[in-house]
């Protein structure tokens, strides 16, 4: 009963949308993945110039216990003028797109909590992409039709690798426009520590915005503060270990490189324990 009545006080004051109106100036985007603290992280954001939290958000949030944390964040959030998008993600969900729409999405909107849905399902990280990736593929895309049909109102937004484009997908068709055709905007998932040269991150993400741009699709770039490991593939994926002055150098160069691209929506950061640890 206590969740019912909370759910109702936060449908009357749900946020509206963003503005669709251009950016003069590219955003800076933050996924929270857990938090201990909703005014530290409401803090930290401001601090840092972020102005959209991607919140994550669990399944049946209407009568889940934590709909009260997540609620005392996205108010919190909301006062101080962020944006405040419901995150969640699994690559068992493209096998079962009824359960993420019936037990995440609906659930997530239904409190009038979010200013917009932010999906990270990673279906190359399971046994069946390798087995059976068409079939993969083509339930992954069956995926993002239904979440998109049940997002109503709400923008619905997705995190996809930059090499993507290297996928063939419905016939002449590549992954990544597949894709961004289905929803609203991307994030693009170009994990570099640098911003310029080859198997930078420009480099790594001309494709994806390029494809972006041509599909009107707001598009931004992901960038990583956790550790990953210690092999070199891994280590040239994070600013972890760095400071957060070079990593502000590299992602300065990173907006003016890629704000040639007309849909680019600006830098989003993973995630929020990474970034709160860096050190100037």
């Amino acid at each position: 009963m206590a969740a019912a009545m909370l759910v109702l006080m936060v449908r009357s004051v749900a946020p509206s949308p963003p503005s669709s109106g251009a950016a003069t100036t590219p955003g800076r985007a933050m996924w929270v993945w857990g938090w201990s603290d909703a005014g530290s992280v409401v803090r930290f954001a401001r601090t840092r110039g972020v102005d959209t939290l991607f919140v994550a958000v669990p399944a049946d949030l209407t009568t889940s216990p934590s709909l009260t944390r997540v609620h005392a964040l996205v108010m919190q959030a909301r006062s101080a003028g962020l944006h405040v998008d419901a995150l969640g993600g699994d690559p068992g969900w493209v096998d079962d797109p009824t359960w993420a729409v019936d037990r995440w999405l609906r659930p997530a909107v239904a409190t009038g909590l979010f200013t917009g849905l932010h999906v990270d399902v990673e279906p190359w990280t399971t046994a069946a992409w390798t087995t059976r990736r068409s079939t993969t593929i083509s339930a992954y895309l069956t995926l993002l039709d239904r979440l998109g049909s049940a997002s109503g109102t709400l923008p619905l937004e997705i995190d996809i690798p930059f090499w993507f484009d290297r996928i063939t997908a419905r016939e002449r068709s590549t992954l990544d426009r597949e894709a961004m055709s289905r929803v609203s905007a991307v994030t693009l998932m170009a994990y570099r520590d640098t911003a310029v040269g080859t198997d930078g991150t420009l480099d790594v993400a001309a494709a994806g915005l390029a494809a972006a741009a041509d599909l009107g699709k707001p598009a931004r770039i992901g960038q990583e503060t956790t550790r990953l490991g210690l092999d070199p593939t891994e280590v040239k994926q994070t600013f972890h270990g760095q400071t957060l002055t070079r990593m502000n150098d590299q992602l300065a160069q990173v907006d003016s490189g890629a704000s040639a691209y007309e849909t680019y929506a600006g830098v989003a950061i993973h995630d929020y324990t990474g970034f709160a640890a860096m050190t100037p």
